[in-house]
């Protein structure tokens, strides 16, 4: 109920903000202003409100105090209330006839419930002729439950209710008659606030670049977009950027920003989707019963219910089966999901962060992810620059892994001039590649960091190791038989999973891109037969006696495979 406890906080918001001093009186005009009407808006106090005996009643107080002249006031009340409102009604008329008493009666439901809180107070304001050529307006934040006092301070902060924030003061506080503070959000007419919130704004920023001073503007101004997201959204968040680009580290800095805004932010839960298929996916993620599958001996909760309260990282989204993504979509939108074998639902509320490196939209076209779940997660995308796109933050994030590696190791590392300034050079010339990001610099400054004798990194280390990443790029770049990266840019797993690497090096490129097709077309088939007449509709006309089935079944053979272990693979997808 609205009043429930009826203490007053905005004493101690002045104080932690440190606003100047906001106690205004006698001021209704402005000088040489036209005269303004002053309404004020109060949520009725069921407690302090109703004591006819008390000697301090903060909205009869407030409309009775001299210097500030409510011309209107506007009383908030629950239906059950509605006796206690018009005798409050009735006292502020004998203390104030100027005052214009106006009942309102509103429904909160669970007066302690945030969200019915706000949503009725948001919908009065919506909903109110606000009238700013004719009148001014204060909202009584005195009264009320600590979630309402909190919503009149947001929506007054956010200019939903267009005016200031007004406080009554009992008489211990001040003086025997009472008083009161009016307080403006405008902040930016405090400079000092401004500064303290420009500030953690900035170490919100650091939070996220794990404190390394980064300098590409591009980088900078996502960070600082990100930083709002993640303390103003729960909102999905699809993080995309090539391997090696730093987003399961910003996935987890996201997760230490939002736990610094809520405390009680339940667990960090990370999963890489590449590494698992079939039912293992399905038990991973959404947990199983007891006996669901060969093998379950006993029930697993999934990660989807460790993660209930906090978030949930899925890291290369785009490798989820079409199983797992719409069982991850349901969980999504209703935040309820059935369990691997299971007939009862469990529930889960978490945020979701996704990272990949594929394009999904390539993917939807190819059929292998849903429209549907990728507009889901991508309300808030943000693209993570591979390293050659900033070359100016290789010097601070060199900086940052050799204090980590001293750290760590014990042992201060340093580099002498001349090898400082090779490998800066070097790092910004076009040879150097870095194919992998941040895990080449990262790997390269613990090899040079572990080879510094005395701790100090010399030029002939530093040539030994520019000469082993010149060598690690050019082998990527040459190898025709680098099969997962090929495979990856023709955006096809399917080979991979069905013939193992080793297998798949030995076939020859042209015949990967023709077989992957054909087992595509497996995939969507409900027998050999009929995949045989999808194949071979064209060449089957001109023969007398077709025998499609025999003909796809030599094919798969050429290759070690065979109808039922397309099929079980299918499955498992």
């Amino acid at each position: 109920m609205i009043g429930a406890d009826d203490r007053w906080y905005a004493p101690r918001l002045v104080s932690e903000f440190d606003l100047p001093k906001v106690i205004l009186r006698d001021n209704f005009y402005n000088v040489g202003a036209k005269k303004k009407r002053r309404v004020c808006i109060s949520l009725l106090g069921v407690k302090k409100d109703a004591d006819a005996r008390a000697a301090w009643r903060p909205t009869v107080a407030l409309c009775a105090d001299p210097g500030l002249a409510v011309g209107r006031l506007e009383l908030l009340h629950q239906r059950r209330y509605a006796r206690l409102a018009g005798a409050v009604a009735d006292e502020i008329r004998r203390v104030s006839p100027g005052t214009d008493v106006r009942l309102h009666q509103i429904s909160l439901g669970d007066p302690w419930d945030f969200q019915q809180v706000y949503g009725s107070l948001y919908s009065f304001t919506k909903d109110y002729a606000f009238d700013l050529e004719r009148e001014e307006y204060l909202l009584h934040i005195t009264t009320g439950t600590q979630v309402a006092q909190i919503c009149m301070f947001m929506l007054t902060a956010s200019h939903h209710f267009p005016g200031k924030l007004v406080q009554s003061l009992p008489p211990a506080a001040v003086n025997a008659s009472g008083a009161y503070s009016i307080i403006d959000l405008e902040l930016s007419k405090y400079d000092q606030l401004a500064a303290l919130v420009r500030q953690e704004r900035r170490e919100n920023a650091q939070l996220l670049k794990d404190g390394i001073n980064t300098r590409n503007a591009a980088f900078n101004r996502m960070v600082a977009q990100v930083e709002q997201v993640a303390a103003a959204s729960d909102y999905p968040v699809l993080l995309t950027g090539p391997t090696g680009a730093g987003k399961s580290q910003l996935a987890r800095r996201i997760y230490e920003l939002k736990k610094r805004y809520n405390g009680r932010l339940g667990r960090f839960v990370e999963v890489n989707c590449a590494t698992i298929r079939g039912d293992a996916a399905m038990s991973a993620l959404f947990g199983h019963v007891k006996g669901a599958y060969t093998g379950a001996d006993k029930p697993r909760a999934g990660l989807l219910r460790e993660a209930d309260g906090g978030v949930l990282f899925l890291d290369e989204v785009g490798c989820l089966g079409p199983d797992e993504q719409a069982m991850l979509l349901r969980a999504l939108e209703v935040k309820t999901f059935y369990p691997l074998g299971s007939d009862r639902e469990v529930r889960s509320d978490f945020q979701l962060i996704a990272g990949t490196n594929s394009d999904l939209d390539a993917e939807i076209a190819a059929g292998r992810f849903r429209d549907d779940l990728l507009a889901r997660i991508s309300d808030w995308t943000f693209r993570l620059p591979a390293l050659r796109e900033r070359l100016e933050d290789v010097e601070p994030n060199l900086r940052y892994e050799l204090n980590k590696f001293s750290a760590e190791s014990g042992k201060g590392v340093a580099f002498t001039r001349e090898a400082r300034r090779r490998y800066m050079d070097f790092s910004v010339s076009p040879p150097a590649l870095w194919s992998r990001n941040f895990r080449d610099l990262n790997g390269s400054v613990r090899r040079m960091a572990t080879l510094a004798g005395g701790g100090r990194i010399t030029l002939e280390v530093v040539e030994d190791e520019i000469e082993r990443l010149l060598a690690g790029w050019r082998g990527r770049q040459k190898s025709p038989d680098d099969v997962e990266r090929q495979l990856t840019d023709a955006g096809d797993r399917l080979l991979l999973d069905l013939l193992g690497e080793e297998r798949l090096a030995k076939v020859d490129a042209f015949d990967r891109f023709h077989l992957s097709g054909v087992v595509r077309v497996c995939f969507n088939s409900r027998n050999l037969s009929e995949a045989g007449r999808k194949l071979f509709h064209v060449s089957r006309a001109q023969k007398k006696s077709a025998n499609d089935a025999a003909r796809l079944k030599k094919y798969l053979a050429r290759f070690g495979l065979d109808w039922w272990q397309l099929r079980e693979a299918a499955r498992k997808r």
